[in-house]
């Protein structure tokens, strides 16, 4: 009858210990594509950053055209004052 007990709880630890296994592979898993998760958002907010620092430095070019041509327009007295 001991045999059969000892037997028992082994097997409930065998159990347990596979359980166990799984669930840090699975967290092992998780940890791996929540990693890959960040980066990707790292990414995406360093592209962001640097489309708009593509549209401040086009605003600032059309700026620069915009006052070349009222002063081209000034100076052909073609703009209306």
């Amino acid at each position: 009858m001991n045999e059969n007990i000892d037997n028992l709880i082994l097997e409930h630890l065998r159990a347990l210990r596979a359980g166990q296994d799984r669930i840090e592979d699975e967290l092992k898993e998780v940890k791996g594509r929540l990693s890959h998760l960040e980066s990707t958002v790292i990414g995406s907010r360093r592209d962001a950053v640097l489309t708009q620092e593509d549209v401040y430095r086009q605003q600032t070019v059309i700026d620069q055209i915009k006052e070349r041509l009222g002063r081209i327009e000034d100076r052909l007295e073609l703009r209306d004052h």
